[in-house]
């Protein structure tokens, strides 16, 4: 194993990103941070925090300046994020970085269904034609956010139908990052689609659900029109709300339906289950 140091980490503030900072320096990787505090990095062996806006060009260049390897963990989402990511890729290719991964999302495509994964698309595009050698880690739907698509009255609403998720750990996602990063040669070029080993149907996720929870949870599976005015009165602006049901649309469509062997591929072992997942001490808050 060959590791360029240091290696350049974004998004270490946030859940997938802390979690791949914390296997390299456990494993004793120098690391820099890109973010935008730098009060809120981690602080952790091997970890120094480099401040930059992620729209902003030249903070961008600067702070990647000198890196062989860096990871863009997909930005906020916003009504700008894809001029955010385009900007920051022009950075970073501008300052000579060699090889970047990226995490993008399952089948990302200009026709998918999910309007996000159309975002990740276009992104993917940036990072072909702007010469850096690449990896993409294409995700699905985050298993760890499971719990949170039940309302106060425990039901999942959303018009997903009979279609089927092969949602994934963030664990198995950080554990498919650290370890292209500390061997990006082996994978340059690479797209890995990371799924969780079954696909599942909503009613089946409501019912592992309430199998390690012991609460009640159903899936109610909502018509477009029920799913547009359910989410109404959150005053979200329109983009917000169609990616939102069309997350579930993308469901009933079949295309976050399909199992990747890739996380076992790249890590060596099986990827985790739901109902594993939720059955760890502390994963349901």
């Amino acid at each position: 194993m060959t590791v360029p140091a240091p290696l350049g980490i974004t998004g270490s503030t946030g859940h997938l990103g802390g979690r791949i900072v914390r296997l390299l320096s456990a494993a004793g990787v120098e690391q820099r941070l890109v973010v935008r505090d730098p009060d809120r990095a981690p602080a952790l062996p091997g970890c120094t925090p480099v401040q930059a806006q992620y729209d902003d060009f030249d903070a961008v260049r600067r702070a990647v300046d000198g890196l062989e390897t860096l990871l863009m963990v997909s930005f906020s989402e916003s009504a700008t994020r894809l001029a955010q990511h385009k900007t920051f890729v022009d950075a970073a290719a501008d300052a000579g970085v060699a090889h970047l991964v990226y995490t993008s999302f399952i089948g990302a495509d200009p026709g998918s269904t999910f309007t996000l994964a159309r975002d990740h698309s276009a992104t993917e595009g940036f990072i072909r034609e702007s010469g850096m050698g690449f990896t993409f880690l294409r995700d699905n739907l985050y298993a760890d956010f499971v719990p949170m698509m039940t309302d106060a009255d425990g039901v999942i609403r959303g018009p997903a139908g009979t279609g089927r998720v092969a949602a994934v750990a963030q664990d198995d996602i950080a554990a498919v990052a650290a370890s292209v990063l500390t061997d990006p040669g082996a994978h340059r070029g690479a797209t890995y689609d990371l799924t969780g080993p079954e696909a599942l149907t909503l009613n089946e996720v409501a019912a592992v659900v309430h199998r390690v929870t012991g609460r009640p949870c159903t899936f109610h599976d909502e018509t477009l029109e029920e799913a547009y005015a359910s989410r109404a009165s959150y005053g979200a602006p329109d983009w917000q709300v169609e990616a939102w049901v069309s997350t579930y649309t993308a469901i009933a469509s079949g295309e976050l339906a399909a199992v990747s062997p890739d996380v076992e591929r790249v890590t060596g072992r099986a990827a985790t289950a739901l109902e594993e997942l939720l059955s760890v001490p502390g994963a349901l808050g």
